[in-house]
């Protein structure tokens, strides 16, 4: 990681995260960049990891004044590895930081010295000052337990006095099946097949990204989903409409592999500590991404040139293209493919348990939130109006 005055960045598969205290000069500054990228949901922006790009970046912020982040790296250091010895998802890594990081600059003081009374003005100026969401307030708060926890070497006691956002109930949007057709007819080449995995198989986004060759279980016609959400594995339908087009993309990305090994390359990240017990494994073909990226990366742990699987961005730019051309106005994202593969399941009869089982959630109530889409037209309403025939 490069901390370059205010701004900090850090790779992330292929792409750089850059990450800095909001200014209109900054974001002006950042747009100036080719295929940079802004994550609403992360709150950050990413530009590609191209040879000259750290250079540039440097060049383009170079004015910045002196940060007063640059004490703070050793308990974000020390966070993020309490964090990765116990396994936890780089997605958790990269929000626990982040959160952990504006509360330190925020508070302007080491970490030994704050206490639950700093954590609940920065909670509170979350909920009336940036007026987030009770699920983005909790995040905050989960991450500041582990940080003190793990960290700092205290547990929190109760904190009082935080202003919590107010939980909304929002319903998942749905696509019908006459709309996911019309969306997916406007997609082309890898994001269609994305896309069809999405709705066919119930996927969320990432774990469609992080699908390797070997989850793909072609005699069963399912695929295995690894550390999924909360790190638990669980077997999917894999469409059966969906071989002969996955067969010939595959064979195209093992030719791509192939070439890969002849330059000496081909390596794959891998979970965990496999790559030290089987130090080769991460070229096999079995452990390649089913989706690669474009370009190869530099690890900036061990100085491996690696390719990593597509960027997520990718899929949902394509979604959203897609959705405009299809005339659909619903605030649909890549996940409403995900609620759509469920929706259509339980209105085709099928239980709910086996539903919960495809997707993996923990608790069945979590899936009850389908059955919306059972109680038709207002909850099964019909208008008075329709009963006298009337017209606009």
């Amino acid at each position: 990681m490069i901390d370059m005055n205010a701004i900090i960045i850090r790779p992330d598969g292929g792409r750089l995260l850059v990450l800095f205290p909001y200014s209109p000069e900054r974001v002006a500054k950042i747009k100036t960049v080719p295929g940079r990228l802004w994550h609403a949901l992360e709150k950050r922006w990413s530009v590609p990891d191209e040879p000259d790009m750290r250079a540039r970046l440097e060049r383009l912020f170079a004015e910045e004044p002196p940060s007063p982040a640059a004490p703070l790296n050793a308990p974000i250091e020390a966070l993020r590895q309490a964090m990765r010895a116990r396994h936890l998802s780089r997605r958790s890594e990269e929000a626990y930081v982040g959160w952990s990081e504006r509360f330190l600059k925020q508070a302007g003081a080491p970490l030994e010295s704050l206490d639950e009374a700093a954590v609940s003005r920065f909670l509170t100026g979350l909920a009336v000052n940036n007026h987030v969401g009770a699920s983005t307030q909790n995040q905050a708060l989960s991450a500041l337990l582990f940080l003190f926890q793990h960290v700092a070497g205290r547990k929190l006691a109760l904190i009082e006095g935080v202003v919590r956002a107010k939980r909304t109930e929002r319903l998942p949007v749905v696509l019908s099946k006459e709309e996911v057709r019309r969306v997916l007819g406007h997609i082309r080449g890898v994001p269609r097949l994305m896309a069809l995995l999405l709705y066919g198989s119930g996927l969320r986004l990432m774990e469609c990204c992080q699908l390797r060759v070997k989850d793909l279980d072609w005699a069963q016609n399912q695929l295995v989903v690894r550390s999924g959400k909360g790190g638990k594995d669980r077997y999917t339908t894999l469409p059966s409409g969906l071989r002969e087009p996955l067969l010939l993309h595959l064979a195209a990305v093992e030719a791509q592999h192939q070439e890969d090994l002849k330059q000496g390359l081909g390596r794959v990240e891998l979970p965990d500590a496999l790559s030290r017990k089987y130090p080769n494994a991460n070229k096999e073909w079995g452990w390649q991404w089913v989706f690669p990226a474009t370009s190869h990366y530099t690890d900036r742990e061990s100085g491996m040139r690696r390719r990593h699987h597509l960027h997520e961005s990718v899929m949902q730019r394509a979604f959203k293209e897609a959705r405009i051309k299809a005339g659909i106005t619903k605030p649909a994202g890549c996940h409403s493919l995900r609620h759509s593969f469920a929706t259509h399941l339980m209105e085709d009869g099928y239980d709910i348990r086996t539903i919960q089982e495809l997707l993996g959630h923990s608790d069945v109530s979590t899936t009850m939130i389908y059955t919306h889409v059972l109680n038709r037209g207002g909850r099964g309403v019909q208008s008075p109006a329709d009963r006298l025939g009337l017209e606009g």
